[in-house]
């Protein structure tokens, strides 16, 4: 058990975690002040951008040349590693909602955990654990600013606020998740 406290450590899981919380339940208090409107999913989406965000500081190690030379099989790590931030990401806010705020359903936190997170393990893949949360954030600045979701470019742009059980939201978050947590698990992040 001493080398999962050890890589926790490395990839500075207790530092994630703690800002994860907190800025959930600060979006969660502003909410109940009245911050946003009932149903809106900019409130959720806000805080899933903001733990993956979080999360991406620890996709990379702390000397890139060790990790690649370790005797350990690396792509189940970096499979487990993405796929447990992803859930844990999602766990906070539907742990924060439960707490009496209006937020989203279920399916709407599962999905876009999911597809936020392929991104950033995009992002880790293609420009490193530096840079990962570039990906994330750029989309997500994207969809709050874009038009309307009339067709379907732009309901592939604007995924992450559509309503869940929307075809373009899952597929375009189902494909990131997949693709992302592939290339980061296969490659690595990025020197």
């Amino acid at each position: 058990m001493r080398w999962l406290t050890l890589y926790a450590r490395s990839r500075q899981v207790p530092m994630s975690l703690t800002v994860l919380v907190i800025s959930a339940v600060t979006v969660w208090a502003l909410a109940r002040d009245g911050g946003g409107e009932s149903g809106d999913p900019r409130l959720p989406v806000l805080v899933l951008a903001t733990g993956v965000t979080v999360a991406s500081a620890g996709l990379s190690g702390q000397d890139l040349a060790l990790d690649r030379t370790a005797a350990i099989r690396w792509v189940p790590r970096r499979t487990a590693h993405v796929l447990l931030c992803g859930a844990v990401v999602g766990a906070v806010l539907l742990t924060v909602q439960a707490m009496g705020s209006d937020g989203a359903t279920t399916a709407f936190v599962v999905r876009d955990s999911a597809g936020l997170m392929g991104l950033v393990a995009l992002g880790a893949a293609l420009s490193g654990g530096r840079y990962a949360w570039t990906l994330p954030f750029a989309w997500l600045s994207f969809s709050c600013f874009a038009p309307p979701p009339t067709t379907t470019p732009m309901r592939v742009a604007s995924w992450m606020l559509l309503p869940p059980g929307t075809a373009a939201g899952t597929w375009t978050a189902t494909v990131l998740a997949v693709a992302g947590t592939a290339a980061y698990a296969v490659a690595g992040p990025r020197r």
